[in-house]
């Protein structure tokens, strides 16, 4: 299935968006990342890319919509606040004015495992990862994204502090996908851009 299309089964509550000071740095973070060309839609229509920031100690966070890869400048109308990820049972339960993003799942084992970790972009870029791929940390080819098999693949190689410490990983099997991670979304932004200019 294409980037934008839901893989898990999801529980929605539709509601009100989060507060508008806590999106803040998200709104700003993601359209400079908009604005690199990371965040995007391919001419099909197509939407790629995806940005979340946690909520609180239990794992929760907010993340981008899904169908949102569009647009430039993202409001509270676009974020959805994830209150539960169960690879096991491929699902999610996300609350607010819209779906969460198809790579929810990947998002939620990034900080199911990193304690510290408070943002979470996730990029598509065929240079940067063309560049990267089997130098960085690499999930396996043969995982698809938005998959409980991605999440269960960053889960294991999160456990390895090695690669833990990069924080950026390619997605073999999601052509263009990368993932970068940090104390917060500016730091995260700043792992991409390092990698980005990078040799």
């Amino acid at each position: 299935m294409e980037e934008g299309y839901i893989k898990f089964k999801v529980d929605w509550d539709k509601g009100e968006p989060v507060a508008e000071a806590f999106l803040e740095e998200l709104i700003q973070v993601r359209k400079q990342v908009y604005q690199a060309g990371w965040i995007g839609v391919y001419p099909d229509g197509v939407g790629y890319g995806n940005i979340s920031k946690r909520w609180d100690s239990k794992g929760r966070f907010v993340i981008s919509g899904t169908a949102t890869g569009h647009l430039e400048d993202l409001s509270p109308a676009h974020f959805s606040l994830v209150t539960e990820a169960v690879s096991a049972e491929n699902s999610i339960h996300c609350v607010g004015p819209v779906l969460a993003s198809s790579e929810s799942m990947s998002h939620a084992a990034i900080y199911r495992h990193c304690p510290e970790v408070q943002g979470v972009i996730h990029i598509h870029d065929l240079a940067l990862w063309k560049k990267w791929i089997n130098r960085a940390p690499t999930t396996p080819e043969s995982v698809t994204y938005g998959s409980p098999e991605m999440a269960d693949a960053i889960s294991r190689l999160l456990d390895d502090p090695a690669q833990r410490d990069w924080q950026f990983f390619v997605m073999a099997g999601h052509r263009e996908g990368c993932m970068a991670y940090g104390k917060d979304l500016g730091k995260a932004l700043e792992v991409l851009r390092h990698f980005h200019y990078s040799e």
